[in-house]
């Protein structure tokens, strides 16, 4: 179920304003306010390999589309892992243990991103980095130290749909929780197989708006917005299980 409340007190580190959305279509019963979420059981914190810097690209200036038929990923892309790779024209990853892959073109403050998502399991877990350094991933095994802002459509185990800023373990995070036998669209878990249209769009520089399949699922309004130097780049992310993305197209606002 979605965290309703129309401004959501944030740590004072973040102090981030957070705006629920409101579902496309008739509104469904409520069955009352989520559970705040609690951080997972922490792991042993074990040090990720190192990665070398790999310098920006160009800027986006114009519609820019990848459709990923080809049999490499080239030089536009920075794989943190040797889990990501092209299968059968889609950006395909597995056990990249939250080391991303990059667009190494730059995203304007204002932009619109989709592509297609594929979860290639039940446990779904879809993840993409909005408006991140382009550079990094998780150095531990709690993935606690991201630049972006964080959206995950299935994660933890097909059971939270999340959109989160830096950290997608935090307090201040928007989710809804799963529930497989709910009427409302954005509470059902990600299907294996499925093609998912993703949409994340800023268009007045501080206010990000994610929606699926023509469903909006979360609005979040940043006061101290994520942009420029540090904050040019999108990526995709996953833990463990085999995750698939196509047709990226990126459109300046």
């Amino acid at each position: 179920m979605l965290r309703r409340a129309t401004t959501i007190r944030a740590c004072a580190l973040l102090s981030l304003t957070l705006v629920s959305c409101v579902p496309e279509g008739p509104p469904t019963a409520d069955a009352g306010p989520a559970q705040a979420a609690r951080p997972a059981t922490p792991r042993p914190q074990t040090k990720a390999p190192a990665v070398p810097l790999v310098p920006p690209g160009p800027p986006i200036t114009a519609p820019f589309e990848d459709t990923f038929d080809r049999a490499a990923l080239g030089e536009d892309w920075n794989a943190l892992s040797p889990g990501w790779h092209i299968e059968n024209g889609r950006l395909c990853g597995k056990s990249a243990k939250n080391r991303g892959i990059w667009l190494r073109r730059r995203l304007p403050v204002n932009a619109r991103i989709e592509f297609d998502a594929y979860a290639e399991s039940a446990i779904g877990d879809l993840k993409v980095e909005l408006w991140g350094d382009g550079q990094s991933g998780a150095t531990t095994t709690s993935y606690t130290n991201a630049t972006s802002y964080i959206a995950i459509f299935g994660g933890w185990r097909n059971s939270k749909h999340v959109l989160a800023r830096l950290d997608e373990h935090g307090d201040d995070r928007l989710e809804i929780d799963v529930d497989p036998k709910s009427d409302d669209e954005r509470e059902r878990p990600v299907s294996a197989g499925q093609a998912y249209r993703f949409r994340v769009e800023r268009a007045d520089g501080k206010t990000i708006v994610w929606s699926i399949n023509g469903v909006e699922y979360f609005t979040l309004t940043d006061p101290e917005p994520l942009a420029g130097p540090g904050h040019e780049h999108v990526g995709f992310n996953d833990w463990e299980v085999p995750v698939c993305f196509d047709n990226l197209k990126v459109t300046p606002l």
